[in-house]
């Protein structure tokens, strides 16, 4: 796991070698074991190395294979990268390292672009081809692996984080007001290729991009679930089903145990956390080091799951942490978590997320965690109403029951300047949608869900906490193969039992019935939630800012209505809807973003 950077010049100048370093410097936190700088020609490349995988120099970035004539950096972890290495060299290949890295460079050798469809596991990579001077960038099929673009005159810049973009300088920092209506409208997720800025894009997950040295470029999205019953699945029952999805989260959770360091868990005491940690229990795993975070209840609201997640940690043997932060801590925290944010993300769990991670990143340097279950399972309250919309009238059934505002409501919010002159995150909606595959309504749902609000929201989110500490996350419920069969399964299968029926059937063949059966639960952080004192006066200093008035984003009414009653404003889904509008300018502030 490690941050990575790079620039392409296309005008015949040599790469700002300089820019390239600050770029690396800021993505310290990313890989504090190691830095590397590499340049030629057109191109220059920087790294930073989390010693995960080959903890030898031999596993150092820049990689140049020589022979391939290639350099590459590489941010994530390739799971099968053994069985890999056995076929390559079965084909010829010769490596002087044990690193995923080298089977990365040597698998493009081997099979160029459609290497990507070899790869099991998270990943960004940069590759230069020496002779062409053309460069390849990939990210893996979900997302889990960050890169940010900036163009500029004659080139391209790319990182894994947009801070280290701005580092760089050159940036075209002005706000991007499609990204702010999405944000606004989908609980601050921003879908790729936008970031609220202008001048910075994402690359799409499932994407390969082929460019050329004048600047040209191709993309090949190579992956994406049909979302339709196959014909292989016809005539599975309930307990086959079951079955089948046990048996590939046990490799899921196999998979991501491949290390040359000690792997942890996220324990949440939920189904999707518990889950991980019995499979591992049944892989044979002793004295696994599990962690847990609660915070001190507030408004009546309680801050913690400790009694499930003791529960879980206890039946299993493990080694287990709890953190229990108290009010005061959050406000504290909460200018290093959104300094750790590549993008504004308004969810209550984000500085939860952060002081868990400086806990566990003392102990371990891999966790395997629970997220994004929820979304390839079906677990969350809003699906059973999307499932019984017509498949013509998803799009707006969606509309009603997952945005925090309609498109008439933020023409109360923003400034006209600001507003886009039509729904553009309805329309994106329904493009979404309307696309080839997804049988249901609901498998509809879920196909956005799994592949634009996840990506761009919880996923994001547990990388940009737990890299800032120098801690790997992975995520097992992202395994591709298991997500690819939960796009088959059928939708009744996994409403079933109030969501996620079909994991719950699995879980409680491996974890104690109250484990399973208890009433979903959701990360709490009441001192955000209820906006109370510390974080209100930092809400309220960054609101009042300078910078913000200068800005002018949004409606002075609407702010001066918000901050009169900071606990009364919520948004549809219930969120606090001035921590929403603070958030991103305290986000724009904290990254010098004028």
């Amino acid at each position: 796991m490690c941050g990575v950077s790079g620039e392409i010049r296309f005008d015949g100048a040599r790469p700002d070698v300089a820019a390239v370093e600050r770029m690396t410097d800021r993505l310290a936190a990313r890989g504090p074991d190691g830095r590397g700088i590499w340049s030629q020609g057109a191109v220059a490349l920087g790294h930073r190395r989390l010693k995960i995988i080959d903890l030898s120099e031999s596993g150092a970035q820049p990689m140049t294979d020589a022979d391939a004539g290639l350099t590459g950096v590489f941010n994530g972890c390739v799971y099968n990268y053994r069985e890999l290495r056995r076929e390559l060299r079965a084909l010829g290949h010769r490596f002087f390292s044990s690193s995923d890295t080298e089977v990365v460079l040597k698998a493009y050798r081997q099979w160029g672009t459609e290497c990507v469809d070899h790869f099991a596991g998270m990943f960004v990579f940069a590759i230069v081809e020496h002779a062409s001077g053309r460069v390849v960038l990939g990210r893996d099929r979900l997302g889990i692996k960050p890169l940010y673009l900036a163009p500029g005159p004659g080139r391209l810049r790319f990182a894994s984080s947009l801070p280290a973009l701005l580092a760089g300088g050159g940036v075209d920092s002005s706000l991007d007001p499609v990204a702010l209506h999405q944000y606004l409208s989908w609980h601050a997720t921003v879908a790729a290729p936008r970031t609220v800025l202008n001048g910075v894009r994402k690359l799409p997950p499932a994407t390969v991009r082929v460019i050329e040295p004048d600047g040209s470029h191709t993309d090949r999205r190579y992956w994406q679930p049909s979302y339709t019953r196959r014909p292989e699945h016809a005539g599975m029952g309930a307990g086959e089903w079951r079955d089948a999805v046990l048996e590939r989260l046990r490799t899921a959770v196999r998979r991501r145990m491949v290390a040359d360091v000690p792997v942890g868990v996220l324990l949440s005491g939920g189904l999707d956390s518990s889950l991980i940690v019995a499979l591992l229990a049944e892989e044979g795993q002793r004295d696994l080091a599990t962690f847990s975070v609660g915070f001190e209840s507030e408004g009546g609201e309680q801050g913690d799951e400790f009694a499930y997640s003791d529960l879980v940690a206890e039946r299993f043997g493990t080694d287990h942490h709890q953190l229990l932060v108290p009010s005061d801590r959050v406000s504290t925290a909460l200018d290093g978590a959104v300094a750790a944010m590549s993008e504004p993300m308004v969810s209550h769990d984000v500085v939860a997320f952060h002081l868990l991670s400086e806990l566990v990143s003392k102990e371990v340097s891999v966790v395997q965690s629970g997220q994004g279950a929820d979304e390839v399972f079906a677990g969350y309250h809003w699906y059973p109403d999307l499932a019984d919309a017509a498949r013509a009238d998803e799009p707006e059934r969606y509309a009603e029951v997952y945005f925090d505002r309609s498109h008439a409501e933020l023409a109360g919010v923003l400034r006209p300047e600001m507003l886009p002159d039509r729904d553009v995150s309805a329309a994106f909606v329904r493009e979404h949608m309307a696309e080839p595959g997804a049988q249901s309504a609901l498998d509809a749902a879920l196909r956005l869900d799994t592949h634009v609000m996840l990506v761009d929201d919880p996923v994001k989110r547990v990388d940009n906490m737990t890299m800032d500490w120098g801690l790997e996350a992975r995520v097992p419920f992202l395994d591709h193969e298991l997500v690819e069969l939960a796009a088959a399964c059928p939708p009744e299968l996994k409403l079933a039992q109030g969501g996620k029926g079909v994991l719950k059937d699995a879980g409680r063949a491996v974890l104690p019935r109250e484990v399973v059966d208890r009433p979903k639960g959701y990360f709490p952080v009441p001192a955000i939630r209820h906006m109370a004192g510390p974080v209100l006066d930092r809400v309220r200093e960054a609101l009042s800012a300078p910078e913000a008035r200068a800005r002018g984003v949004f409606r002075d009414e609407y702010v001066a209505r918000l901050l009169a009653a900071p606990d009364d404003h919520r948004t549809r889904r219930g969120a606090n809807a001035l921590w929403q509008v603070a958030l991103l300018e305290i986000w724009l502030q904290t990254h010098g973003i004028g």
